[in-house]
Parts: structure tokens; sequence; C-alpha cells
């Protein structure tokens, strides 16, 4: 074959789209060939909901947080993928050897973990988006929007702030070597009571409350269920337009982040040569 008859080789804007898209793939498809995957991930959460509600309505809570009970479950699908599928990702690349064919790619880190983040998007929404049927149907939720084109811009922003925030964990993760699942582990059920899964933030101290906002989740469900049941204004932590103004500082801080430390550890494998090793 001739030099001149050789397929050009994308680079540049190119090659980041179609790494994005190359990366994002797998995890879409692979929602659709384990389906029992699909109906674990959906029922186990279903159950926490269940629970919840039984509670408070055997205590005679207002009817409202029946409703931040389901939203909340359906949200519990969104922070277990970033803990376990965008944060421990690196890490677990590292173990069964593919980190070192990254960081030798020409592509960069950041458009690989994009795609990771988008594919986990899609799979992972469609996860919220039946819990939330369930618990509606079976809890007869009631909600009511104020404003449509408002609450899609809060889920937006608390999606593009959290999925940044696991592409800068990621390297944190990867950087810690073991004790990345350590540090999982430790996550997983005290962001849940920070952040109110289950209750309105409001209910706790007011300085943990902002501490606990560094999570996107945090600010993101309770401007969510402000706009979505009746009653949900006079439980909010701040006023909505505070909560987004936040949200879209939290988009830019990890977004940043997670670029410094990206190219940070590519730096670091490139001195040392050992970043891929498991023994680091």
């Amino acid at each position: 074959m001739a030099l001149t008859d050789r397929v050009p080789k994308n680079s540049g804007w190119r090659l980041f789209l179609q790494t994005v898209v190359g990366r994002a793939y797998p995890r879409i498809i692979g929602l659709l060939r384990e389906l029992s995957w699909f109906f674990f991930e959906v029922f186990l959460p279903v159950l926490s909901v269940a629970a919840y509600v039984f509670i408070y309505r055997a205590i005679g809570a207002p009817d409202v947080y029946i409703g931040f009970v389901v939203m909340g479950g359906a949200m519990t699908a969104f922070w277990l993928n970033i803990l376990w599928s965008m944060s421990s990702q690196m890490y677990w690349e590292k173990q069964t050897g593919n980190l070192a064919l990254y960081i030798m790619a020409p592509n960069s880190l950041m458009a690989i973990l994009l795609g990771m983040a988008f594919g986990g998007l899609f799979s992972t929404g469609l996860r919220a988006l039946v819990i939330t049927l369930v618990g509606t149907l079976l809890f007869d939720v009631s909600f009511e929007v104020s404003n449509y084109l408002l609450l899609f811009a809060v889920f937006m922003l608390t999606m593009v702030a959290l999925y940044g925030l696991g592409m800068m964990t990621a390297s944190l993760f990867l950087l810690l070597n073991r004790e990345a699942w350590h540090y999982a582990n430790l996550a997983q059920e005290p962001v849940y009571l920070a952040s109110g899964f289950y209750f309105p933030i409001k209910s706790l101290d007011f300085w943990i409350a902002a501490g606990a906002s560094f999570i996107p989740l945090t600010l993101g469900m309770d401007a969510m269920r402000q706009l979505s049941f009746s009653g949900g204004t006079e439980l909010g932590f701040l006023p909505v337009q505070t909560e987004l103004a936040i949200l879209a500082g939290l988009c830019v801080v990890f977004l940043i982040g997670a670029r410094w430390l990206l190219g940070y550890m590519e730096r670091l494998a490139v001195r040392e040569g050992r970043l891929t090793e498991s023994r680091r």
C-alpha cells in the first residue's frame, strides 16, 4: 500500500470525540446485555426507599417527605455510579493491566473518563427513572413541578459537577493505590446522611449542611425537591437560584481539578515509570 493510500489518523478534537464515543459505547451496551444487573440495581434501592416510607408514615410525617425519599432513592444510583464506576475506575484498570495502554495511547485520559461519564450517565439515568416510576406508583407520590426549565438546568448542572468530581477523584484513588477500595467503602454510607438522600438537608445544622454542599448531590437534590413538590420550598436549605449558582461554580472547580490531576498523573507515569505497577 502506498503512503498516500493510508487511512488518515484522527487527532485533536476529532480524536477526543472518537475516544468519548468509543469509551461510552461499552457502558451503554453493557446495560442491555446484563439485564440481571439492571434488576438488582433497581430492586435494592426500592427496598431502601420502602423502609423510609414506612417509617415516615408510622410517625405521621407530611406526605412531601415520601416524595423526598423517592427522589433520594433514585439519586443513589448516580452516587453509586460515581463511586464505583468513576472514582475507582483507574485503580481497577491498573489492576487489570489496562492503565498502561491508556497512558501510552495518543488520546487523553480526560476523554476516556468523559466517555465513561456519558455512558454511565445514560445507563444510570435509566435506572433512576425506573426507580422514580416504581416508587411513584407504589407510594402514590404526586409531583407539582413549578418550573420545568429550571428543574432541567439544576439536574444537568448537578450531573456535570458530580461527574467532574468523579473524574477528579479517579486520579486521587489511583494515587492512593490499595487504599482506594477502603476509601470508596468509607464514602458510601456517610454521604447518604450528609447529603440528605432520605430527608431534607435543612434538618441538619447549617454548617454541617454547608460543608456537605461540597458534594453536588446535596444542593442538587435540595433544589430539585423545591421545584418538584408542593411545600418543598419551605423545607429548602437555600434559595434555588443560590444553589444553581453554587452548582455552576462546582462544575468549574471540579472540571479544572480533574484536568489538572489527570495531567499530573500522566506526568508522574512518564517521569517515574511505575504508576501502572500494582506495587505502587
